[in-house]
């Protein structure tokens, strides 16, 4: 009988590339990856990886136990859900993903709420701008800007975050446009919807600099850097700040609310999408008009 382990090893080696790669993802050494993955290759009798100086490269064999050991991975991970499904209602652990700048700007100021609310749920909130896969379980709930295609999935559209351009009130420059300057995005979100927006708006002016997060450019731009796109949630109620340009073009992301369709009548996780939805919908600047 093939060890579920030494399969969930294999196909991190597979979809890494390397060893250490798949060490990492794993969280574990590079021992154990090793050993793993000759006790799967010793359990059926076959080589599935050639190791190279700098990579592990599949053989034909091991190709084709890739494709079977994809499809366990996913009865794994459906087994799992519906287990969390059957747990005990409005109790437990729910993880969601959302945006950091629905994160730290929005949805952390009203776990108090929530935790009022549903005591004994314990909602795990994870900041990152990356696509997570709900169907490989990377979490319970998603917020995204961009409709989900996931076939696996279930998603709504339940707000819009619209931007404006915004400057301290005593930017030096706040009354001659043609002298500002802006703060983009680095490199990390060089290719996202708002960084496009943002360069089409400063044409050849210049960039004063590059930061990551909203959050950043909310500091930056308060410190009288330049000019900043900002969500209008944000800049609108930063008392500091001038929303200027008031004929450059209108920008917006819209706002989806995803869970995997096995969870989304588990009332726990129900209950987390209900208070992202009614949060995200309380809210003037990002409502659905």
């Amino acid at each position: 009988m093939v060890d579920w382990e030494d399969v969930r090893h294999f196909l991190a080696v597979a979809q890494s590339g390397t060893l250490s790669g798949a060490a990492r993802n794993l969280k574990v050494d590079h021992a154990t990856v090793s050993r793993r993955l000759a006790a799967l290759e010793t359990a059926l009798d076959v080589r599935l990886v050639d190791r190279l100086p700098r990579s592990c490269r599949l053989t034909v064999t091991g190709r084709q136990v890739f494709e079977r050991a994809l499809e366990m991975e996913a009865g794994a991970h459906a087994i799992a859900r519906l287990a969390k499904a059957a747990h005990a209602p409005l109790a437990g652990r729910v993880t969601l993903s959302a945006p950091p700048v629905l994160v730290t700007h929005l949805l952390a100021d009203h776990l108090p709420r929530f935790r009022k609310e549903y005591p004994d749920i314990r909602l795990s909130l994870s900041a990152e701008g990356r696509v997570v896969s709900l169907s490989r379980r990377e979490a319970d709930v998603a917020v995204r800007f961009v409709q989900p295609d996931e076939a696996s999935s279930v998603a709504r559209k339940i707000g819009t975050m619209a931007f404006g351009l915004y400057a301290h009130r005593s930017y030096a420059h706040l009354s001659a446009p043609e002298r500002w300057e802006f703060i983009a995005w680095d490199q990390t979100y060089a290719d996202m919807p708002a960084q496009s927006w943002l360069f089409g708006i400063a044409d050849d002016r210049p960039v004063a600099c590059e930061l990551t997060h909203s959050s950043e450019h909310l500091i930056a731009v308060r410190a009288g850097v330049g000019v900043a796109g900002l969500p209008c949630f944000i800049g609108e109620r930063d008392r500091d700040l001038v929303r200027i340009g008031e004929d450059i073009p209108s920008f917006a992301r819209d706002i989806w609310l995803m869970v995997h369709r096995d969870l989304r009548k588990a009332p726990a996780v129900r209950a987390v999408m209900e208070f992202v939805a009614a949060t995200i919908s309380e809210d003037q600047y990002l409502s659905i008009r």
